[in-house]
């Protein structure tokens, strides 16, 4: 069925109310089904490592003493466990290279859904390893915990994103920082003694990450792929105006047929790019740059070491040892607070807006911070306004910079250039997240109190990045962000061209 005929057939009959309230939910429900087995996974799967590592760590220990005769010395336990640790990163940043693959050949919702093979592969490993007595079981669970992450976290943004209306794109693509944060509240929640994070029931905890790939893969199948990728990628316009049906519910299709047609006209004969063509390409220096800046500036910026930190100085306030993971739960709940309300403002507020301010108060917490830390033995009360720093970091990070940072490929890339870009965040966003929790202990032992003074550095370099030269998205046609850019990417040769003479007095208008 040809787009004209599409449109009479629409004109002559319209779709009648309950259907168009129907349809209308179809966008909600696919966000829904894309987020629980997608970025939930990521910090589900980052906290719930957190309550079983004592217990864990004596899994090893007696393991090896069953083994070999003898006990593990204490520093080769912290080895075997910190092994543990990096081996979900690890997998992270093997999902991130993978992940442009599949979301080119396999599409964005086909991706998702085999990703979950990953997670489940991850949880029979974890949820047998004692049974088995072995604790490799356990490091190689974690790796394919993180490949599912590592895909999940790429591709996630960029299917919503391409499946959101021009008004709602920001919104709808920050739902995968939203469920990243409900991930981490509930792995803390979950992990609670009285729930799964005990002695006999760590394993549980461990292979509890599979129930959410079972509610992806029972209820996504039935939902739309990403009308660009049919359009522009497949070739298959019968498909891209169902699945926009679908998504819309709206009987007017026609200027976002248009606008999607006018970038598949754009990329025509061009194939998907590679991550190193964007570095050896001058028309994507401006996006490379912010991407690359911006990503790396979500690990760099000392949010994750925050919660490290938090037990300790909720320790120092005088909170008791039993009620600490309690508290620690309220810092996920701040995030997760945080990045809905920034769901709701990111398409009124802007993303530059949000990314400075989040930067900008960040920065000034980091130095309240510092003070507080130093001067928490000398004054009674500065505990507390330690207490304080680490709600107001984590909020300042959840307004701004953990949701607009998985935007931005989506909208300053085009479709060609879109899963290569998401490739290098990824393995930027996964290699730092491996650099900070390596570093970070050598960094506290040389700097004790003043610990957060490379995270103030790279939280104000990165807010005079986000001033100077990233452009406003918001409410833009991904035509209309690229044109920006390529403003910004030839700007001598626009300024050269300027005294060509006719064909810029064409388009001037007096």
């Amino acid at each position: 069925m040809s787009v004209e005929s599409l449109y009479s057939v629409q004109g002559s009959r319209p779709l009648s109310a309950p259907f168009l309230q129907l349809q209308n939910k179809i966008l909600i429900l696919t966000i829904c089904a894309a987020g629980i087995g997608g970025t939930f996974q990521y910090g589900y799967n980052l906290s719930i490592i957190n309550a079983p590592a004592t217990y864990i760590q004596m899994f090893m220990n007696t393991t090896w003493l069953e083994r070999m005769g003898a006990p593990l010395e204490s520093n080769v336990i912290l080895l075997l466990w910190s092994f543990t640790v990096s081996a979900y990163p690890l997998g992270g940043l093997t999902g991130a290279v993978v992940a442009g693959p599949m979301a080119i050949r396999l599409g964005r919702k086909m991706s998702l859904l085999l990703n979950n093979v990953f997670v489940i592969v991850a949880a029979a490993l974890s949820g047998f390893s004692r049974m088995a007595k072995s604790f490799e079981m356990i490091m190689l669970s974690r790796f394919f915990a993180g490949v599912n992450a590592g895909v999940s976290m790429n591709i996630q943004p960029m299917y919503l994103a391409e499946s959101a209306p021009k008004k709602l794109r920001g919104a709808v693509a920050l739902t995968s920082a939203s469920f990243t944060a409900l991930g981490l509240v509930l792995g803390q929640v979950v992990g609670l003694r009285e729930l799964l994070g005990g002695e006999e029931s760590w394993p549980f905890l461990l292979a509890s990450n599979v129930v959410p790939a079972l509610i992806q893969l029972t209820a996504l199948p039935w939902l739309p792929e990403s009308p660009r990728y049919l359009l522009i990628d497949r070739g298959d316009k019968e498909s891209c105006i169902s699945a926009l049906q679908k998504l819309r519910g709206t009987s007017d299709l026609s200027a976002e047929l248009e606008e999607m047609m006018a970038e598949q006209a754009a990329v025509k004969g061009q194939r998907a790019k590679n991550p190193w063509e964007l570095f050896q390409n001058p028309a994507l220096r401006w996006q490379l740059a912010s991407i690359v800046v911006l990503s790396s500036a979500m690990q760099l910026c000392g949010n994750d070491s925050m919660y490290s930190y938090a037990a300790y100085v909720f320790e120092e306030a005088g909170i008791p040892q039993d009620k600490i993971p309690y508290v620690v739960i309220g810092t996920g709940s701040c995030e997760l607070i945080t990045s809905v309300t920034c769901n709701m403002i990111i398409d009124c507020a802007g993303r530059r807006p949000l990314l400075l301010g989040g930067y900008i108060f960040m920065a000034g917490w980091a130095l309240v911070f510092m003070v507080a830390l130093s001067q928490q033995t000398q004054i009674s009360w500065m505990p507390y306004l330690s207490v304080a720093c680490i709600f107001a970091y984590i909020l300042s990070f959840g307004i701004g910079p953990a949701g607009v940072t998985g935007v931005l490929p989506t909208e300053v890339f085009d479709q060609m250039s879109r899963p290569a870009a998401y490739m290098i965040c990824g393995s930027l966003l996964w290699f730092n997240l491996f650099l900070v929790g390596t570093a970070f202990p050598f960094v506290v032992k040389s700097l004790a109190h003043f610990c957060y003074i490379p995270f103030l550095v790279v939280c104000v370099c990165t807010a005079l990045y986000v001033w100077f030269f990233l452009p406003e998205t918001k409410g833009k046609s991904f035509l209309e962000i690229s044109e920006e850019f390529r403003k910004r990417n030839f700007k001598t040769k626009t300024r050269a061209g300027f005294y060509k003479g006719p064909e810029e007095i064409k388009t001037t208008t007096l």
